[in-house]
């Protein structure tokens, strides 16, 4: 522990902030930005605190964070100080501390690059599987020492990191079999921890991170936490998470601060206590809502241990009741199944992919034929793997950007990429054209100067910059999506967070609505304007929500194999949970909003009302014909239509993938899950190398 006066890092008091100098005429453009805020980070004391910020998508974590670190107008300019880092204790030692921005480091994890280093390898999606290594692609021990630029001039000029302390944390964060892979070759997870331990090195005094835990395996999610758990113990650095409402909070957290709506905070103090203040306004006050968001209860609370993640310590009855009841039916019904005679659209007959002796399909064993897979018509697939296992690469060779895709028995759509005796070869364009895919890899290479029309339009284009062959009935199902997600995706909207849940169903589900004209709702939803969609850019968006424009953009054109790739791992709960039911139901049924006092979720259909009252077409959920292959971490985000898993293994275990099916939606089977990850004591199914 670093020894020092008692003196306040960061000290807030009454602060009132704001995104720009404030005038003194009302200024509707800069408004105040967490008004009489009160926070406290000290540099030392006996018991530490380590605090964790909570709140749903767009509720300000961010910002707050931002404003930890120096950012953004203060009021009174006194009101914030950072007396130890101006103290002569800290000059002597490292007078680069004095300033916040240096002592205080922000990690944030979304994908506009701006701080993530030589993240993205190359200039297109295939370049991360070339075998050619270019000058540009640096391996992740030179991001981690700073060597990333051609320019020997331009190198950071800062402090040496010591050998000693490079060592320790590439251990502590797992990344000793990274350390000479190019930085654009990791997966998501891979990153994550890539760019922590950049930061470590840094030797920071307070260490923010924005949602570290998003798009990690729950091994990984556990071992990181367990990382900066022991980070937070020894004060050095000091350790501040921002979680979403949904994400688990990691045992060794000790304070909780709750962000409501309005950039304004609701709770503050021990995490015991916040979670029973949060639980309780909202059962105990009906205009809770109104600054706590009802469908943020769904997963708040629950505890990420070093054996896992347990249930949430504020559920009551009805919190589960209400959890449950998003889709109706728990157990998977009928019209789930997917038919054993379907058409085989992916078939892989011996997959081995090999970098030199490095395996990642298959194993080094004598007579392994590598991975034998079929994906039929109707099939409803998850498929789950540790970070790094290969679940991107498997995807990959489906999609044909990855080079060995061409010399692989791969099969998609009945024929060989290349071409065979008596059967021509598919091409990329026909490949395109019958398969939607969302994914953090095309996230990273999407144009950010298009607008929110022409992000889901490029669904019907070749390239992302292509011109989409588009046509009048096509117009109206991207208007279809515009109105359904217009409070996600319309800057310019004023709604609360609690409106934004329950706009939609204002319009279809009000009280008297059995007894009023089927006409009039649908006259009404038709005369929502989109005309925004044309005037907002897919890179205005926040990161949640340009989530959602890429969902839309690989399932508006009912391909037929849908592809979803951590396309949910950004988005809160209620914005997940509507995304899952528009790819079951598309715009044929509603979800009621989240509501309590004896109210739950319920889902009504309105396939029959549109057709009858509307000429135009509209979007419906996942067809017969249609395959999906879904890619998660995370429980929740999994289709409650899966019905079948592929799980891969750890990327040299010497083991083999495993499959199965399951009864029931995954995200009310916790025991499911945890067998499928093999943190289960009573696994039955036994590894098997086939399934079709």
């Amino acid at each position: 522990m670093r020894s020092g006066p008692r003196l306040s890092l960061l000290r807030i008091r009454n602060g009132t902030f704001y995104r720009q100098h404030p005038s003194q005429k009302q200024d509707t453009t800069n408004p105040e930005i967490f008004r009489n805020l009160n926070f406290r980070i000290p540099s030392c004391i006996p018991v530490p605190e380590h605090w964790a910020i909570l709140g749903v998508d767009s509720s300000g974590k961010t910002t707050l964070l931002q404003i930890l670190q120096g950012q953004h107008f203060c009021f009174p300019l006194t009101a914030r100080s950072f007396p130890y880092l101006s103290s002569s204790t800290t000059v002597l030692r490292d007078p680069r501390l004095r300033d916040p921005r240096r002592a205080i480091q922000y990690i944030g994890f979304d994908n506009d690059g701006k701080s993530s280093g030589p993240i993205a390898r190359g200039a297109y999606l295939s370049a991360r599987y070339e075998s050619r290594r270019e000058d540009t692609d640096f391996s992740v021990l030179q991001y981690l020492q700073g060597k990333t630029s051609l320019n020997a001039l331009e190198e950071h000029q800062g402090k040496d990191t010591s050998d000693k302390r490079l060592e320790k944390v590439v251990r502590d964060l797992n990344l000793d079999t990274l350390v000479h892979m190019p930085m654009g070759n990791l997966s998501n997870g891979q990153r994550r921890r890539a760019r922590v331990g950049k930061a470590l090195l840094n030797e920071p005094e307070v260490l923010l991170l924005d949602e570290p835990l998003s798009g990690l395996d729950p091994r990984s999610m556990t071992a990181l936490s367990i990382v900066l758990g022991q980070l937070a113990a020894s004060q050095s650095p000091r350790v501040i998470l921002a979680l979403r409402a949904q994400d688990p909070i990691p045992e060794w957290i000790t304070h909780v601060l709750y962000i409501g709506s309005n950039l304004q905070i609701a709770f503050q103090g021990l995490k015991g206590e916040v979670l029973q203040q949060i639980k309780d306004r909202v059962y105990g006050d009906p205009e809770a809502s109104s600054y706590i968001p009802s469908f943020s209860l769904n997963e708040i609370g629950r505890s990420l241990t070093a054996s896992g993640i347990t249930r949430s310590t504020i559920k009551d009855a009805r919190v589960i009741k209400h959890n449950r009841s998003v889709w109706d039916n728990d157990k998977i019904g009928p019209t789930d199944q997917q038919s054993e005679e379907g058409e085989p659209l992916i078939e892989m007959d011996g997959v081995r992919v090999e970098y030199g002796a490095k395996m990642i399909f298959g194993t080094q064993e004598r007579g392994s034929d590598g991975l034998q897979w079929t994906v039929r018509r109707g099939d409803r697939w998850g498929i789950f793997g540790p970070n790094g296992s290969g679940k991107t690469t498997l995807l990959s060779l489906i999609t044909s950007d990855h080079p060995q895709a061409y010399s692989l028995p791969i099969k998609v759509f009945g024929r060989n990429r290349l071409p065979s005796p008596g059967q021509p070869g598919i091409s990329l364009f026909d490949l395109q054209s019958r398969i939607g895919h969302s994914s953090p890899e095309i996230h990273a290479f999407f144009p950010r100067h298009l607008t929110v029309r022409q992000t889901i339009e490029n669904a019907w284009a070749v390239t992302f910059l292509g011109r989409p062959a588009l046509r009048h009935e096509r117009d109206l199902l991207v208007n279809g999506c515009l109105r359904w997600f217009r409070p996600e995706l319309d800057l310019t909207s004023t709604l609360t967070l609690s409106q934004k849940s329950s706009w939609l169903s204002s319009i279809f589900l009000t009280p008297s609505y059995n007894n009023a004209p089927a006409r009039r709702c649908i006259e009404k939803y038709l005369s929502i304007n989109v005309d925004w969609a044309d005037e907002i850019l897919f890179g205005d968006l926040p990161l949640h929500a340009q989530r959602v424009a890429l969902f839309l953009r690989a399932i508006i054109k009912k391909p037929d194999l849908v592809i979803l790739d951590e396309a949910f791992s950004d988005m809160g709960d209620a914005m997940r949970d509507k995304c899952l039911f528009f790819l079951e139901h598309g715009e044929t049924a509603w979800l009621r909003p989240y509501l309590y006092h004896g109210r739950f979720p319920s889902r009504r259909s309105g396939a029959t009302e549109i057709g009858r009252h509307s000429h135009e077409p509209f979007t419906t959920g996942l067809e017969p014909r249609q395959a999906l292959l879904a890619v998660s971490h995370v429980r929740e985000e999994v289709p409650p239509v899966v019905k079948r898993w592929l799980r891969l293994p750890e990327m040299g275990s010497g083991e083999l993938p495993t499959f199965g099916t399951v009864d029931r939606h995954l995200r009310n089977d916790i025991v499911a899950w945890d067998k499928i990850w093999g943190m289960h004591k009573s696994i039955s199914s036994k590894p098997r190398y086939r399934a079709s």
